[in-house]
């Protein structure tokens, strides 16, 4: 396979039998994948998973062929950017409900993915801190909100 983002993924959606077309982005933190497709509800999967897994193979397969590659996010129609700002609104939420209310908030269980973009979202904020902790019999942890400790 081609050590170029765009190249791989193209090849690796080929093999798998999806008919698509990949623009490559540049973001602040690496590369943007946008695939179309026909089939873009199978390549999303249930709740994103399938779309997760074939950014972590991407991501494995270049970084195998180059350590220096950046990280690459793959998004399918924009799925990712609308799950993302749907995110982003409801820890701005918590936050808010922390700072409101004093109490501790405990978010839905998440990946490691959309736990990044939580802990982002919240990081400038000078009186909310989040850590996530991990749920038992599963490799998803919950992020619990509380006030910033001085």
């Amino acid at each position: 396979m081609s050590a170029t983002p765009k190249a791989t993924l193209e090849e690796l959606l080929k093999r798998l039998g999806f008919a698509a077309a990949v623009t490559e982005h540049e973001q602040e933190d690496g590369l943007l994948l946008d695939v179309k497709t026909e089939d873009s509800g199978r390549l999303i999967g249930r709740q994103g998973q399938t779309l997760a897994d074939l950014q972590y193979i991407t991501n494995r397969l270049l970084f195998q062929q180059d350590p220096s590659c950046p990280k690459v996010t793959v998004d399918v129609g924009g799925y990712r950017s609308e799950a993302r700002e749907a995110l982003v609104k409801k820890a701005k939420e918590a936050a808010e409900k922390v700072r409101r209310w004093g109490d501790v908030v405990e978010f839905e269980p998440l990946g490691a993915f959309d736990r990044r973009i939580v802990h982002h979202a919240i990081k400038d904020d000078p009186d909310i801190e989040t850590h996530s902790v991990e749920v038992e019999g599963t490799e998803k942890k919950v992020i619990l909100f509380r006030p910033r400790r001085s």
